[in-house]
């Protein structure tokens, strides 16, 4: 390369952990970090409504929000599962030195899915009532439900650019944009929750839009930042094509912006990876129905605990999603053996988090709860909440186990028995929440997660220790 293109190399690689080089453990913990803390943003960012129509609002406010919860959350799975999907391959052709197809990667992934926003949100307004009485919301929350739905509708094309552009940094090693950008719009989206409910007296509907323009915002940010960087490497190409590549004396070639075979093969990847991000969620709404028959107040303690359960497998998920990428970029450079060794470091990692989650829970399920239901909450409500924390803390390390297995396997591209295990977990979820749940009771609904999890990472892990996966390198 020549020295015109130092400067932009140097700086592109400031922004981002190399993590085909030092201690895999350490890489994998500095850039996962991040990825834990911008999750946990998330979470936040969406906790919020439900914390403020909680304590500000009413009960039935925050049975209406957690009624849509279930929804919006697969909505969410489907942006980010399709981000990490598509980021396989731009993390392989960076690992590979490869730019200009890394490039076209990046912008390809934002095109279609730009497109499949649009589409979804179509849809999900038209729908929008069907969808509900279908879940069997309860009657006297479904019009609150369906106004604070609908609402979110219309802001889905901005939650899926945010969630695309923050995996393709991810996909860079860049793990920090996303957080501060999380950070930035968390905080915006909590000042307007308060702003409307309190100032304004809006109910639901404020919530709604404060989350639209706050996704709204963080999406413009991020597309920009992002071009920005992908200027950078376009010019570290172009200064080492103009220094000897092109021997011709031709110009260097335009990154296209769309190639339909990268949207094929990050189809292929995106698709399992959709239905793994979205496993959780798409039980929760499956389940939704299981739990809306037992009325607005078990389904307040459920979508408060729900809500809080998303928060403490942050660092289960973004842990395996931190080894997709490692593998990934690892597969690219051609370093089979370090992707074992971040393996192995990953449950060093996912250890330490499970112990502190269970410990927590354990001690403090019940003020948590209370937290989100106000100052009197209905005894139905904070038995549901409160069985549903104390219970479910004590597995979460199968979940971490999972999530690495299943990272290594998406990150090498081997999506056949990735699918397959996400598969058997829902199934379990599912069937047995609605055998069991007349039954036993609304407690049916988070006793068979555990028995979820261990099977789908069975699964997982005898097919990394086959080791068929390190054939499945799609670049």
């Amino acid at each position: 390369m020549s020295e015109q293109g130092k400067p932009q190399e140097n700086r592109a690689r400031a922004a981002r952990t190399d993590l085909t080089q030092g201690s895999p453990a350490r890489s994998l913990l500095l850039f996962a970090f991040p990825l834990i803390l911008g999750n946990l943003f998330q979470q936040f960012y969406n906790m919020a409504d439900s914390m403020i129509v909680g304590n500000f609002v009413s009960e039935d406010a925050l049975a209406a929000v957690g009624a849509s919860y279930a929804l919006t959350t697969v909505f969410i799975m489907i942006a980010i599962g399709g981000g990490n999907g598509a980021s396989v391959l731009t993390s392989q052709y960076l690992g590979a030195g490869n730019y200009r197809r890394m490039r076209t990667s990046v912008s390809t992934a934002l095109l279609t899915f730009l497109v499949l926003s649009i589409v979804l949100a179509a849809v999900g307004l038209l729908f929008n009532h069907e969808i509900l009485v279908l879940l069997k919301t309860p009657d006297n929350i479904l019009e609150q439900a369906e106004l604070y739905l609908g609402i979110y509708f219309l802001g889905l094309p901005f939650l899926f650019m945010y969630n695309i552009l923050a995996s393709m940094f991810n996909a860079i090693g860049d793990s920090r944009t996303p957080l501060f950008l999380l950070i930035f719009s968390s905080l915006l989206n909590v000042a307007l929750d308060i702003i409307s409910v309190t100032w304004l007296a809006m109910g639901v509907d404020g919530v709604a839009i404060a989350t639209v323009i706050a996704q709204g915002i963080s999406a413009v940010l991020a597309l920009f930042i992002l071009l920005g960087r992908l200027r950078s490497y376009g010019r570290m190409e172009e200064a080492g094509e103009k220094a000897g590549d092109k021997a011709d004396g031709t110009m260097p070639d335009r990154a296209p912006l769309f190639d339909r075979s990268m949207l094929w093969t990050g189809t292929k990847i995106a698709i399992p990876t959709i239905l793994q991000q979205s496993i959780v969620s798409i039980g929760m709404l499956l389940v939704q129905s299981v739990v809306n028959e037992f009325g607005s107040g078990a389904l307040a303690g459920y979508s408060a605990a729900s809500r809080i359960e998303s928060i403490c497998i942050v660092p289960m998920i973004a842990t395996g999603n931190a080894v997709a990428t490692f593998t990934a970029q690892n597969i690219g450079a051609g370093k089979l053996d370090r992707v074992r060794r971040g393996y192995r470091a990953s449950y060093g990692i996912i250890a330490v988090f499970a112990v502190v989650i269970a410990v927590i829970l354990a001690l403090f399920n019940e003020p948590i709860i209370s937290g989100f239901l106000g100052g009197e909450p209905s005894p139905e409500a904070l038995d549901t909440g409160t069985g549903y924390l104390s219970f479910i803390g004590y597995f979460v390390f199968l979940l971490g186990a999972k999530s690495c297995s299943d990272g290594v396997l998406r990150g090498a591209g081997d999506m056949v028995v990735f699918t397959l295990g996400n598969l058997v977990n829902l199934t379990i979820r599912v069937t047995a929440a609605f055998y069991f749940a007349p039954i036993v009771g609304v407690a049916a609904v988070w006793y068979v997660v555990p028995a979820g999890w261990l099977a789908n990472y069975s699964i997982s892990f005898a097919r990394y220790l086959s080791g068929r996966w390190k054939k499945k390198r799609v670049i």
